[in-house]
Order: C-alpha cells, then structure tokens, then sequence
C-alpha cells in the first residue's frame, strides 16, 4: 500500500493533527485518500473525534466504521475500552479494513496513543503497524522532555524494521524558544531523520492549513 502510518510519542501529541493535514495536503495535490484509525476511544469527551476531523480533512466519503472500525465512549487505551464494552478487538479483521481502504487511494493511517499502546493484550500498535508496513511518522511536541520521548519512538519504530520517514513538531510557535530549536536540532543530530514543524491549527478550516510536506511516499 501507499500511505503512512502517523505514530506519535504519546497521547494528545498531536497525531490526529498531524495525519489530518498529511491527508489535507494530498488531497489537494489530487491524490485520492483514505483516512483509517482501528479504534478511536474518548467519545464521551466534547470536541470532534478524531475519525471525523480525518474525514473531514481528506474530503472522503468513508463511514464512520470504515475509517474508525472500533469506536469508545471512554477515555482509556483501546484494549480496556474494548473490555469494558464487552467486545473483541480482532488483529486480522482491522488488517484487512485498513488494506481494503488503501487498495485505490493513498493510505493515511493513525494510530492509538503511542507506538506501543495495546490494541489487545497481546497485539500493540507496533504490530498493527509493521502488519501494514508503511512508512512512519512520529508526531511530538516541541517542549521539554520531547527530546527522549522521540528517541525512545524512533527507536522502537526501527526495531520493528520500519522506516521512519520523519518527525513532526507540533504545534510549533511562531517564535520559537532557544530550547525548541535546539530540542529540534538534536533530534535531527542524533536520528538522522528530518525534523519538520506544523503550527497550531485552525482545525474549523482545513484549506487555511500549511502544506504537509510528508505525504509523497
């Protein structure tokens, strides 16, 4: 499949963010895109879930079941979500939809909270990902800390012999402190990867966001 899989180092990293406007910026090159997150949890939250600002982003005319196979009301990581309703998450089933809406279109794909939250027991978003075997994208904030938190990704992303095909800063301010752009310089340094940034978003109006330079792959 074409496409990438937007990992990020954490939650509320700014994955959604970061895939939506990937998928944006294709879309608007003319690629036809399809958007896909196995589960998305916290719908009892206020504010948009994260499948329907991908949808949204994308221009697709997916369902909410084809982008998002699993859906949650509670905040927590997939696997207990998945408990706590009673129902299975099936490895091979989110497979198969993620493959089915990548076979005509540019596969953008987000996964849950960090490269190494559970989507069952046994199966990480790791093993989703090298399932798929696309390219990776790290999302992470700017801030301190960010600097082991990426390392940490990066290097667990290329231990499961995939690509990382570059990290995204978000939201990157518009003057940005000495420690942001030394925090970028050294990601840079000591992965070898490129470092973009994205700014805050108005998230209402997709067509006033900055191109994503990440999505030909």
């Amino acid at each position: 499949m074409r496409g990438v899989f937007v990992t990020g180092t954490g939650t509320e990293v700014g994955k959604t963010v970061v895939a939506a406007a990937i998928a944006r910026t294709a879309a608007a090159a003319g690629e036809r895109v399809a958007v896909f997150k196995p589960a998305v949890s916290g719908l009892d939250d206020p504010g948009e879930p994260d499948h329907e600002l991908l949808r949204r982003a994308s221009g697709s005319e997916q369902s909410d079941g084809e982008i998002a196979p699993h859906r949650f009301g509670p905040p927590v990581s997939p696997h207990l979500a998945a408990e706590m309703a009673g129902v299975e998450i099936e490895p091979e089933a989110l497979v198969a939809a993620a493959e089915s809406a990548g076979r005509e279109s540019l596969l953008i794909c987000e996964g849950v909270g960090g490269f190494l939250v559970p989507l069952t027991r046994e199966y990480l978003v790791r093993d989703f990902a090298r399932e798929l075997a696309m390219p990776v994208v790290v999302a992470a904030c700017p801030g301190l800390g960010t600097i082991n938190h990426t390392l940490l990704t990066v290097e667990s992303v290329r231990g499961a012999g995939l690509e990382v095909a570059g990290v995204v800063l978000t939201p990157w301010p518009e003057r940005p402190s000495g420690m942001e752009e030394s925090n970028r310089e050294t990601i840079v340094h000591l992965t070898e990867i490129e470092v973009l940034t994205l700014p805050e978003l108005d998230l209402s109006r997709p067509e006033s966001w900055p191109p994503a330079q990440l999505y030909r792959l």
